[in-house]
């Protein structure tokens, strides 16, 4: 054990008076949540982090106590844990940053704080040389979720007080922090149901990632509050009459929507701030009878509203019959205001609504719950299944955990009607898994709702599915291209290595028999002879290919008896080959390890540049970046080049949360002479001329080169793909704007995919 310091009676200073101050706060804040007696808990950890952190600063200049303090705030106020949870988060950079050891902090405050401790502390030791860092610690954090979900919910604290004070940080760690945050943490804090934390998250990874976009956002939407307000005043009024009337105890209120989403929503239907029409939703939250009667209140308060606004029938969600994997309840339907304009409403009781403003930690409050554990347990066993598979490296894991639990869902029904929850995009081979392996493995089609399918047939929400199977089947490589969820790899390519187990000893028997009845004994020399001759490269293979049937060995005596000399040379030489790639492999790991030293504090500046002079620059295939483009770079370990992608581009979001490391801040310089090229997709109604009218436009209006333009028509309707250069995204931009005026043009889309 370390050199354990006396927590009691410290040296107040000003700092530690400040400190005090804030501790009082935080004890003021969690009075709800704790007893009496569990102050003293809070104040013991409160005690050993201040000491243990004496003297430390935050990048920001703070003292470093500031940060562990806030962090159990958010634990108490906003996510409503308990007096363990408070002292962990008080406790949680002890053991990483300062002599103390999880050892200690048994002794301290016993195995169940040590063992939470133990999932928020960083991995600091030895990792596979090409797996990432921050995808090991978020391995290891989730090792502990299976035991304890708080070790998640006081980490996505620790993660929204990092945001909330990144500004102190250089620009190459914002991009990298604001990336992880996005891709990991903002879902996860979905996931689990904390949709607050979740939205805020959301919107400071967007203020560092893209701050002047966030910038014009947020004016824009100050500006329209005043209007927003009266909005939400004069729909809202019929409503609490009419609920008034019927003697239900309530409040409404109107929920803006958050900066991120406005974006996204302007990303993804590429459409100005000004027509995005639902930048608000309008919540009522009333006070229910009992448990049993808030689903028929909910939809007494939808008839209710529906008696004065229209309804939009393919807007009616309803989580209450069937609640969300994360415990979410509510009642959500769109009706026509009295402007014209779309508004979302979201009918929930009190309880609902602290579930999904808290989430899974709401649901100890209600430990009635049955549905909400159960999905909380399956959430769990997901993880669980996950973690257990050995031979996917850290950043495979991420890809797998992030596609499996953070995508949208769908829910399918078994023939006798039982409810299966599976990721967005499933197949039917997925749902074969899981109701079990055996079941996948022997799968050979399917039914869906009665109609005969493939395997890799894609499921929606509401199919009934039935697997048809045979003990015939045999297991195929290609099933792990049809397969979503972890638990169907996983199972595919355990049976696929079990299958090829077995093949390769039953082909090392087969050949053992034969050697012996030549009187052959299986040598080293022997095998030089046999494997070019099979054309194999190793034992195990020329196993596999006998106990499959592909080899057959009818011509085995033959094979001994020839000279093999030149085929030696060729085969060995080609294991040669294979060892000086190895060699240079190695070399280039070295190089790498040299190069992940480098840091980019300041942004690199992309300027005009020649073919000649480019060498050392690669816009990035995946989205295909123009000048103008909000773009990041990034310096790939293995190459001397550095790739630019769009900072928006998913794969730029993945690098910077998984290799936040080789991430560099980039910016363009006015571009004048050179020209990018870009994609455009198009559609409308089609009429005579409609295709002059275009090129009329782009040519002779705005004296932009066409290099390719396709324009079909069907039923009425045309779609057009346009290739073209232009300088920059500005000028792109105005030629999107122009060509939409033409009449009869519906839409028109910059196409990021990379034209070649």
């Amino acid at each position: 054990m370390s050199n354990i310091k006396s927590v009691n009676n410290i040296n107040i200073t000003d700092e530690d008076a400040y400190a005090e101050e804030l501790y009082n706060d935080l004890i003021l804040s969690c009075s709800k949540h704790v007893k009496v007696k569990d102050i003293k808990l809070i104040r013991k950890a409160f005690d050993l982090a201040k000491e243990s952190h004496k003297g430390v600063k935050r990048r920001s200049g703070e003292p470093y106590i500031l940060h562990p303090i806030a962090v159990a705030k958010i634990v108490t106020s906003e996510i409503g844990l308990g007096a363990t949870s408070i002292a962990c988060a008080l406790l949680h950079d002890v053991v990483e940053d300062t002599e103390y050891s999880i050892e200690d902090i048994d002794h301290f405050f016993g195995e169940k704080i040590a063992s939470i401790i133990d999932g928020l502390t960083k991995i600091s030791g030895v990792f596979d040389k090409h797996s990432s860092l921050q995808a090991e610690n978020f391995r290891k954090m989730l090792l502990t979720l299976s035991d304890d979900v708080r070790v998640i919910l006081i980490k996505l604290a620790d993660r929204l007080h990092n945001m909330r004070t990144l500004a102190s940080m250089p620009p190459n760690k914002q991009l990298k922090i604001a990336g992880e945050t996005i891709y990991l943490y903002a879902p996860l804090a979905h996931r689990l149901g904390l949709y607050a934390i979740k939205s805020e998250l959301e919107d400071l990874s967007l203020k560092y990632r893209h701050p002047e976009i966030f910038d014009e956002l947020v004016t824009k939407i100050e500006d329209n509050e005043k209007k927003r307000q009266l909005e939400i005043n004069r729909f809202s009024l019929p409503i609490i009459e009419k609920i008034e009337k019927s003697n239900i105890e309530f409040d409404i209120n109107g929920r803006p929507k958050s900066i991120f989403s406005i974006w996204n929503k302007m990303q993804n239907k590429n459409i100005p701030f000004e027509e995005v029409y639902d930048l608000i939703a309008i919540r009522i939250i009333f006070k229910a009878l009992n448990r049993e009667t808030e689903k028929a209140q909910c939809w007494q308060i939808y008839s209710l509203i529906t008696d004065i606004y229209t309804p939009k029938p393919d807007r009616i969600r309803d989580w209450i019959s069937s609640p969300k994997a994360n415990g979410y309840e509510a009642l959500h339907t769109t009706v026509m205001g009295p402007n014209g304009k779309w508004v979302e409403i979201q009918i929930r009781s009190e309880r609902m609504d602290a579930i999904a403003e808290r989430g899974f930690a709401a649901h100890w409050k209600y430990k009635g719950e049955k549905t909400s554990e159960r999905e909380l347990d399956k959430w769990i066993k997901k993880i669980r299944e996950m973690l257990e598979n050995p031979n996917s490296d850290a950043l495979e894991f991420l890809d797998e955990f992030k596609m499996n639990l953070f995508s949208s869902e769908i829910m399918v029904f078994t023939p006798k009607g039982d409810l299966k929850t599976l990721p967005k995009y499933c197949t039917a081979l997925d749902f074969a898994y899981e109701i079990h392996s055996e079941i996948g493995n022997k799968a050979i089609g399917a039914k869906i709702n009665h109609k005969l399918v493939a395997l890799n047939h894609v499921l929606r929400s509401g199919d009934q599915v039935e697997i048809i199977t045979s003990n015939k089947q045999k297991i195929q490589n290609e099933w792990l291209h049809q397969v979503r969820t972890a638990k169907a790899k996983t199972s595919i390519t355990d049976a696929i290595k079990a299958e090829t187990k077995d093949r390769i000893k039953k082909g090392k028997s087969f050949l053992e028999t034969k050697l012996k009845e030549l009187k052959v004994h299986p040598s080293s020399r022997v095998f030089r002879k046999i494997l070019p001759e099979y054309e194999v490269i190793s034992k195990d293979e020329l196993y596999s290919k006998i106990g499959s049937g592909i080899i057959k060995l009818d011509n085995l005596k033959k094979i001994l008896k020839k000279n093999t000399k030149n085929k030696l040379i060729r085969y060995w030489g080609l294991q040669i080959s294979k060892s000086t790639s190895s060699g240079k492999s190695k070399k280039s790991t070295e190089a790498s390890k040299k190069e992940s030293k480098f840091s980019y504090k300041n942004p690199l500046i992309i300027k005009e540049i020649t073919e000649n002079e480019s060498h050392n620059l690669n816009m990035a295939k995946c989205c295909n970046p123009i000048p103008g483009d909000n773009v990041i770079g990034y310096k790939n370990p293995k190459e001397d080049f550095i790739i630019i992608h769009k900072a928006k581009c998913p794969t730029a979001i993945r690098l910077m949360s998984s290799e936040g490391n080789y991430i560099v801040p980039a910016k363009w310089t006015s571009q004048k002479f050179l020209s990018s090229l870009a994609k455009l997709t198009l559609n409308g109604i089609d009429r005579i001329a409609i295709a002059s009218d275009i090129t009329n436009v782009i040519s002779n209006e705005l004296t932009v080169n066409i290099r390719k333009i396709f324009i079909e028509t069907h039923d009425g309707i045309f779609e057009g793909e346009i290739e073209l250069y232009v300088h920059n995204v500005s000028d792109l931009n105005n030629l999107i704007m122009n060509i939409s005026k033409i009449k009869g043009v519906d839409s028109v889309k910059r196409n990021e995919e990379i034209v070649k």
